[in-house]
């Protein structure tokens, strides 16, 4: 595979929230080699550059003329403008490289016809999974000699995964050793089905137990399983101190009955004894593996990999900090395809490192939902569905 130097050297970074003149050197080096490789190597890329820019400024900086990148993304002084792809683009058409001809495809199941997915050759995945490895380790979750007990809230593999959530959740369990493993959705032979029973049996057990629990995947289920404790009046339970609750993957069809999370996580504290501080939100998709992990103030720090901004919803002009918009997020891991540089669907606002409190020096940002509804649903919307009935 090409040699990507600045791109490995980026993705390796030790300090995942540590952005100084040297790493944002290196960002704009490792930028510089992913275009330059897209354009050599994914058919399409070269014209896509070449369309007009989605920033009506004419940059003045240099976009070195060695890479042979055409004119008109060649002038430009912020990597807001390099032409983004939006996500949903992805659904129907994914364009790829030579590397990911062959390469893993992670997909967000769907009920209604179309799926999120993207390509990952071995260099793009390793990336990301490293930046996690990073993350986890600067948080303190990689404890290697402490077993731990997993409650997993996404769906049970019966073959190879290709199943984002599930991908993504096997992965988080290695850092820590598994004693034992429970998932809420059941793999049926013909389908999924959700065990609230077997979840609240399970979380019973593990406070009897004694040993530490994560619980992994889609906060909605989560939720359902606190309510139906509630309802059938049972007394809380006393996790291990030690407990970590991380959820990704949103409420989805339960948009309306989605709760503040500062709600949520008391509910875990109270039901479960799960500390606050140990209660996190991660986000992410299929089509941007970057992760974005809440820290103790439950606030998405930008880790040094990635960048992001905020969009106008009509004219697609970047928006100043507090202001609402589409999100962009930009980064160099990728080379199976060109999502360098990505605008997803959810609405945002991006905050100043300062307004956390939390010691972390990158830029967050909020998530404010939805832009529209759409018929494609992912893999938290297909497993809502799920809920239904129980």
């Amino acid at each position: 595979m090409d040699t990507l130097s600045c791109v490995d050297a980026l993705c390796a970074l030790d300090s995942p929230y540590h952005e100084d003149s040297d790493s944002q050197r290196l960002f704009d080096e490792a930028m510089r080699e992913i275009v330059a490789f897209h354009v050599m190597n994914t058919p399409g890329y070269r014209q896509w550059l070449g369309r007009p820019q989605i920033s009506p400024h004419a940059g003045q900086g240099r976009f070195l003329a060695r890479h042979n990148i055409p004119a008109d993304a060649a002038n430009i002084d912020s990597w807001s403008q390099l032409p983004p792809i939006f996500a949903d683009y992805f659904k129907q058409n994914l364009p790829i490289g030579r590397s990911g001809e062959d390469a893993l495809e992670l997909t967000s199941s769907g009920t209604s016809g179309q799926k999120s997915r993207m390509r990952y050759d071995a260099r793009s995945i390793g990336a990301a999974q490293g930046m996690v490895d990073r993350i986890f380790r600067h948080y303190g979750w990689e404890t290697p000699d402490a077993p731990c007990n997993y409650l997993l809230f996404s769906y049970e593999p019966a073959d190879i995964i290709t199943l984002g959530t599930s991908f993504t959740d096997q992965f988080l369990c290695k850092y820590a050793p598994v004693k034992r493993a429970v998932y809420a959705l059941r793999h049926t032979g013909s389908g999924h089905e959700f065990d609230p029973f077997g979840v609240i049996r399970a979380l019973q057990e593990f406070a009897e137990e004694g040993l530490p629990v994560r619980i992994l995947g889609f906060p909605a289920f989560m939720w359902f399983i606190l309510e139906r404790m509630r309802e059938m009046q049972l007394p809380p339970l006393q996790l291990h101190h030690q407990s970590l609750a991380f959820f990704g993957g949103g409420w989805k069809t339960h948009a309306d009955r989605e709760i503040p999370k500062s709600a949520f996580y008391a509910r875990l504290t109270q039901q479960l004894g799960i500390p606050d501080s140990r209660c996190r939100d991660g986000y992410g998709s299929v089509e941007h593996c970057v992760p974005y992990i809440e820290c103790a103030h439950h606030h998405f720090h930008i880790p040094v990999y990635s960048r992001a901004w905020i969009r106008d919803t009509s004219s697609l002009a970047v928006k100043d900090y507090g202001q609402r918009g589409f999100i962009q997020f930009v980064s160099p891991y990728i080379t199976s395809c060109p999502a360098h540089s990505v605008v997803m669907s959810d609405l945002a606002q991006l905050h100043r490192a300062e307004e956390c409190g939390c010691g972390v020096t990158t830029d967050w940002f909020e998530l404010l939902g939805r832009a529209s509804h759409s018929k494609a649903r992912s893999c938290a919307l297909a497993a809502s569905e799920l809920i239904k009935g129980n």
